[in-house]
């Protein structure tokens, strides 16, 4: 009785580089000795190949076909093996396939990022190679698109022949918006194509625009071991005004120690991500050597030590590998070097991604100055700074308008004059609109404040004390790690007279620290900026909420006199302030509190000059810092963020 072949091993499909050598099998059973003939079709024709009369077919990619084998017994019984696709891509990149390729995965072809309107197609493409060939399958937002896999999923023949495969979208909608990427894969293993953001809706028809804005401010005035500063606090305070316009998330911090700055920076790098607009801007001593520059802590030492000191092109490097499409960078600090003798260290060149522009206060070898006028101060390059920057213009072309008018300033002249160094290749803004994309999304939503560290202020309140005598409590975010507490007595009973408010801690807080201490008409200036001409009968600060244990428990007395008795009674009342409403930008909280031994010291009122050595001076003759920086500590920012968890006595997450 005649048998039919039974074929128990298929041919299978390839997709390989030109020129790669491999073997198709094909193998089948019967009662009888079975004939081989391998068949091949390019372009619509099929033909025999001669020679090919044996169970394996060794080819050489050249082109792309399809292949298949036909098998018979001496009974005449044929049998063809199934269709397969020597798929032969052209052009792969030199050096892409291994040395020892076992036939996994590898991608040749990513999707592109797109801009699409609403209603428009959207077709995205990728290509791998692999033995047998790769299967595929698309995500969006990290969630698998099974409902397209079918009827949106095809097969396009270019010229060569070679496949690419592809997803469209007919009529896009704006949520198909999203991060897209694609998994090639086979029985040697999976790669993933890279994530590409689409961008669907109105806003995207924008040449540029962020997937967020982020920035983080530091300001140093009160030092340790050098000279007070004053216009930080000024500066920063205004330039996160301007930033929150232009729809930036600002994180605002003064009077960073070495360990907080460190952990500041760490934290606001977890947050960047692909295609948003970062801002660094730091206002204190700092210096430069060698191209480098670094930025001094207020606990650093008169003699800086290596570990003592934040180089700022580190950075920027951990800036760039979140792939941001926008690092801005303003240094508002002097850039001189005191220590020829030290050793010069090599600077580390940054990626070459046309990104990345640098502000500087002031040229090379220079000091910045700051401009005191009474109860305010402000540096020269904020002066100017905050006049331009709100500009729907490029990045670049703002800073030289800050540049030009700066340079013309007659109290500045020959003493500071502003630089600019950059690679941005592409015209942005900082006035360009935000559109979030897949993961970011959800991030830049109603969320993203906090998420970023811009925590929300406590909500008012009214008290009211046994008397019946109310009050309203009010708290203010001047800075992310500074909070004023304002009281406002209401309307007073017919029976009491002179009432007086006074908030005030009742014990002692060692990890906070009494804003009183450095910058009380500062900080009362700027609190009545923001209350206009409302009167507050009594203002507290806290400042350093990133030093905060525990919570802070605040007494608001009334003093008043009864009419009737004219005696002076005082009645007291308790608040208390949760820790993690006051410091949860920092994951990391357990620092050590500056120790503010001496006063600090108060600069002249009319318009005296400042170097950014904090030392007061006559506009017509600059000082000489005596100041004598060492070389920076070259660890990386992790390094130094996993020395700080590791010297920390405990670690606190809100």
């Amino acid at each position: 009785m005649q048998t039919a072949i039974v074929i128990t091993e298929q041919p299978v499909s390839v997709s390989v580089p030109v020129g790669y050598s491999f073997t198709l099998h094909c193998r089948a059973e019967a009662h009888t000795s079975l004939q081989y003939q391998w068949f091949c079709q390019c372009q619509s024709v099929c033909h025999q190949i001669p020679g090919a009369t044996k169970q394996d077919l060794p080819i050489t990619a050249q082109k792309t076909k399809l292949y298949t084998c036909r098998i018979n017994d001496l009974y005449r019984n044929v049998i063809f093996s199934d269709w397969v696709k020597v798929e032969v891509h052209p052009c792969v990149a030199r050096g892409l396939l291994p040395q020892l390729w076992q036939g996994e995965p590898i991608i040749i072809l990513n999707p592109t990022e797109q801009k699409v309107e609403v209603g428009k197609p959207l077709q995205l493409q990728c290509a791998a190679i692999g033995v047998p060939a790769p299967s595929y399958q698309w995500y969006r937002n990290g969630n698998l698109l099974e409902h397209q896999k079918k009827k949106k999923l095809w097969v396009t023949l270019p010229r060569d022949g070679s496949e690419t495969l592809a997803t469209e979208i007919t009529h896009t909608k704006v949520s198909d918006s999203g991060t897209y990427l694609c998994c090639a894969s086979n029985s040697h293993g999976e790669h993933w194509t890279n994530a590409v953001d689409i961008h669907i809706g109105t806003c995207c028809s924008e040449k540029f625009f962020a997937t967020g804005k982020l920035a983080l401010l530091v300001g140093n005035n009160h030092y340790q071991h050098h000279p007070n500063l004053m216009a930080p606090v000024t500066d920063v305070f205004e330039l996160s005004l301007l930033l929150k316009q232009l729809g930036f998330q600002v994180v605002s911090l003064l009077d960073l120690n070495k360990a907080e700055m460190v952990a500041a920076v760490s934290r606001f790098l977890q947050l960047l991500e692909k295609g948003v607009y970062a801002i660094f801007y730091y206002a204190g001593h700092g210096y430069e050597h060698l191209g480098r520059n670094y930025m001094v802590p207020v606990d650093a030492p008169q003699l800086y030590a290596p570990e003592n000191c934040i180089s700022v092109q580190r950075i920027l490097q951990k800036m760039q590998q979140q792939q941001t499409a926008l690092n801005l960078i303003l240094l508002d600090t002097c850039r001189k070097w005191y220590n020829p003798e030290c050793a010069l260290s090599q600077v580390q060149p940054l990626e070459p991604w046309g990104n990345t522009v640098y502000g500087y206060a002031t040229s090379e070898d220079a000091e910045a100055y700051e401009l005191q006028n009474g109860e305010f101060s402000s540096g020269i390059f904020m002066k100017y700074l905050k006049k331009h920057i709100l500009q729907e213009k490029k990045v670049t072309h703002m800073l030289e308008d800050v540049l030009e008018d700066l340079g013309r300033d007659p109290v500045v002249t020959g003493k500071q004059v502003m630089e600019i160094k950059h690679t941005l290749k592409e015209a942005r803004s900082l006035t360009d609109p935000i559109c979030p994309t897949g993961a970011a999304t959800e991030r830049w939503g109603c969320s993203r404040g906090e998420q970023c560290g811009e925590l929300p202020e406590p909500p008012s309140e009214t008290v009211t004390f046994p008397c019946g005598v109310q009050a309203e409590l009010r708290f203010h975010r001047l800075f992310s790690n500074v909070l004023s507490v304002c009281a406002k007595l209401q309307d007073l009973p017919a029976h009491l007279t002179d009432a007086q408010l006074m908030l005030r801690q009742p014990t002692e807080v060692d990890d906070v620290a009494n804003l009183e201490e450095s910058h009380p008409d500062q900080m009362d200036s700027l609190l009545t900026s923001v209350y206009k001409q409302e009167e507050l009968d009594c203002i507290f600060q806290l400042c350093g909420l990133q030093k905060i244990q525990m919570d802070v428990v605040l007494q608001l007395d009334l003093h008043y006199t009864q009419l009737s008795t004219k005696q002076r009674t005082c009645e007291s009342l308790q608040k208390i302030l949760p820790k993690l409403l006051l410091g949860q930008f920092f994951t990391q909280r357990n620092y050590t509190r500056p120790n503010y031994d001496s006063s600090p010291a108060r600069a002249d009122p009319g318009g005296a000059l400042s170097t950014g050595t904090g030392r007061s001076l006559p506009s017509s003759s600059p000082s000489k810092s005596r100041s004598e920086p060492e070389e920076n500590d070259e660890r990386s920012m992790s390094e130094l963020c996993s020395a700080l968890l590791r010297a920390g006595p405990g670690q606190e997450h809100p």
